[in-house]
């Protein structure tokens, strides 16, 4: 499928039906993360497969919205490894975790995955109950799996290109 068909194909899987994704897709998507490109090449981000029962419930703990994938990813960031910009009120650490987070569910989306971004949760909350390192920021939760029952995109009522892009 080209670009074009999959950013209007892809939606946000709401229903999964606990099936849980092959070993071969789950390399796929993590290595388009591994590939995505970071400020100064930095590769700041870090992936939790979460999959074990144990696991899942956790992340059920953390938030209502695993709407039952056997796999989420959770995607977290060196908040002592990023790029400082100038004017130094910001840094590359939410961006750079966006842009690997991207890629993860394009990916997916590429190869039949259904998937659902995730930040309805607390990242302190989450951060203390998976046990992660203490540099590291949790940005979000990646749900994947197949949809209960597959839909055309749900993606409706977008604004006109003229209400969201001016030229300078």
């Amino acid at each position: 499928m080209d670009f074009s068909e999959l950013v209007a194909k892809r939606y946000s899987c709401k229903a999964y039906d606990g099936k849980r994704i092959t070993d071969e897709e789950l390399s796929t998507i993590l290595e388009a993360g591994r590939l995505a490109p970071t400020a100064k090449n930095l590769q700041e981000q870090h992936i939790y497969v979460v999959q074990s029962d144990e696991g899942l419930a956790k992340i059920d703990e953390l938030t209502p919205c695993r709407y039952g994938a056997s796999t989420v990813l959770v995607v977290a960031y060196d908040k002592d490894n990023v790029f400082v910009y100038p004017g130094d009120r910001r840094d590359s650490g939410i961006e750079d975790a966006s842009i690997v987070a991207t890629h993860l569910l394009l990916a997916a989306a590429d190869i039949g995955v259904d998937s659902c971004w995730i930040n309805f949760f607390d990242p302190d909350k989450a951060k203390k109950l998976l046990n992660l390192p203490e540099n590291e920021e949790v940005l979000m939760f990646l749900d994947l799996g197949y949809a209960k029952e597959k839909k055309a995109s749900v993606i409706k009522n977008r604004k006109d290109i003229s209400e969201t892009v001016s030229y300078l």
